[in-house]
């Protein structure tokens, strides 16, 4: 077989959805440190609907540091949490809250093996809450996965549970 590589990219893709705004759920938290010391939450966002279903739409992280507070508290109010005053929150707490989320791609160089990469990123202020409530009405604190949300029809059929700091709406917030 004869084929001419000229024209071919060497970037190595991590995209699995399209650029544009998800509805997404948390599906995976880990727990590490920031270069600076710094607690860092990095997760995986899953989408709930649609062509993509399931599939990662992107990882992003929270940087529990001065510097990285607010887009903290920005991400935490669109996943449900209530932020209004002092919050008791655990990275495991973030596993199944869902929100609307704004991803776009990102190239960049690994500096491990210096290839060129592109992965889907969500900007700073890339959340809003979800329409019908951030978070899945959970027994037995399980994950009932995409099958297992509240639809919206009835998300005032709900009380929301304050444990943990959730709320059940954030509000709207502007991307």
């Amino acid at each position: 077989m004869r084929f001419d590589f000229s024209n071919v990219d060497d970037v190595e893709s991590f995209v699995s959805v399209p650029a544009g705004v998800h509805a997404v759920r948390v599906a995976e938290v880990r727990e590490g440190r920031a270069r600076d010391g710094s607690t860092r939450w990095t997760f995986r966002l899953e989408v709930l609907d649609g062509d993509h279903a399931g599939r990662t739409a992107a990882w992003d992280s929270l940087t529990w540091s001065e510097r990285g507070i607010y887009r903290v508290k920005k991400v935490l109010a669109a996943l449900g949490i209530d932020v209004s005053g002092e919050v008791e929150v655990e990275p495991k707490d973030l596993v199944g809250l869902r929100a609307r989320v704004l991803v776009q791609p990102e190239e960049r160089e690994d500096p491990i093996s210096g290839k060129r990469q592109v992965r889907m990123r969500v900007p700073y202020l890339g959340y809003e809450p979800l329409e019908g409530g951030a978070r899945p009405e959970l027994t037995g604190g399980e994950d009932p996965g995409v099958d297992g949300w509240d639809d919206g029809e009835d998300a005032g059929a709900h009380e929301p549970s304050r444990r943990n700091g959730r709320s059940g709406n954030a509000g709207p917030a502007p991307f």
